[in-house]
């Protein structure tokens, strides 16, 4: 019994430490010719996203086509729901040749640390 609750004081302790240290996103400053890149489906585009974004579905098959419509030069920030797919798009972005990218991770991080407010309709 006394493992248990000593294997249960220090778990507590490791995760509350842990919290301790977390702090919010860092705010980012975006480039004032940075493309903004929604990579989620058209029906979540238009349920909120950041003001100014533009919708590319990185699972639309035609994704590498408009994307490479794009400057590889130019400076990217894309975000999805919660990271995951803005990863792929960037990897996959990457491949293409383009090198400036910024994963927003979910709408509502990108918007709070690029201060963008988020919009509903097209």
């Amino acid at each position: 019994m006394r493992r248990i609750l000593l294997s249960i004081s220090l778990a507590l302790g490791l995760a509350l430490s842990a919290t301790a240290c977390a702090s919010p996103a860092e705010p980012v400053a975006l480039d004032a010719d940075a493309v903004i890149i929604d990579v989620r489906t058209p029906a979540e585009f238009a349920g909120g996203h950041l003001e100014g974004a533009v919708n590319i579905d990185v699972q639309s098959p035609d994704f590498e086509a408009l994307v490479s419509e794009l400057d590889p030069a130019g400076s990217y920030y894309v975000y999805c729901r919660s990271g995951n797919r803005s990863g792929q798009a960037i990897d996959r972005m990457t491949a293409l040749g383009f090198t400036d990218l910024t994963n927003g991770g979910s709408v509502e991080s990108a918007s709070a640390a690029t201060g963008i407010p988020v919009v509903t309709g097209p």
